[in-house]
């Protein structure tokens, strides 16, 4: 298993390199590892071949993880799935960065519970680019005022925006998402990243400046079915 994570790893910089490289892409891009469904060993393999971002989408896993590999330096967890009430306290709390802020009420709550001792929480909006009902993610007409007050929060920082778009309508998404990008940083200079590209459509999502690309099952191998809270 070692060296199948360190191999897909290594090929996934490569290909992402090679990539820019072909089209004179400028942006930096970074590789979150989405670890969900896997165990910590698995993590701390990845971590151990030169990783250091991984993706959770389940808070319980985001706790458990972070708990157990919190001896690693330099490690950053970024939760990346639908946000609960009743969840905020724990993604405050073990999260570095968090992609998927969609209300006033989520961020206000991770703001007031993020430990002082800690740094701001790093957090993107994420936008249903493709108005999907059974997407999270706020309406792009609604994302400017949302971003205005989410970043008066004292421990919260505003650092871009964040989609997935509806399978096999990427290239138009990616695109629109680019333009709502350059908006919000015309507002918040500081808000330039862009969470977007997985798998099937990391390469489109680059074309269209992604600064993050989440990748799970290519670092990982399948996934495991789970039930979470």
């Amino acid at each position: 298993m070692t060296n199948n994570i360190a191999e897909a790893l290594n090929s996934a910089y490569n290909a992402i390199t090679e990539f820019q490289t072909k089209q004179q892409l400028n942006q930096q891009s970074r590789l979150i590892a989405v670890s969900k469904t896997k165990p910590a060993a698995s993590v701390a393999l990845a971590y151990q071949a030169g990783q250091r971002a991984f993706g959770e989408n389940y808070v319980q896993e985001l706790v458990s993880k972070a708990t157990e590999l919190q001896q690693l330096a330099g490690i950053e967890w970024h939760f990346i799935g639908p946000i609960q009430s009743n969840k905020t306290k724990d993604i405050a709390q073990y999260a570095d960065w968090v992609h998927s802020v969609e209300r006033l009420k989520i961020a206000e709550r991770l703001s007031a519970q993020r430990p002082l001792d800690k740094a701001p929480l790093q957090v993107l909006l994420q936008v249903n680019i493709s108005g999907e009902e059974s997407k999270s993610g706020i309406k792009p007409d609604e994302l400017l005022q949302l971003a205005d007050a989410v970043a008066q929060l004292p421990q919260l920082q505003l650092k871009g925006l964040m989609a997935i778009p509806e399978p096999g309508k990427g290239a138009q998404a990616f695109e629109q998402m680019q333009k709502l990008s350059l908006q919000l940083q015309q507002q918040h200079p500081d808000a330039k990243e862009l969470s977007m590209g997985m798998s099937d459509d990391w390469q489109e999502a680059l074309r269209f400046g992604s600064t993050m690309i989440r990748l799970g099952t290519a670092i990982f191998g399948a996934r495991e079915k789970q039930t979470h809270d």
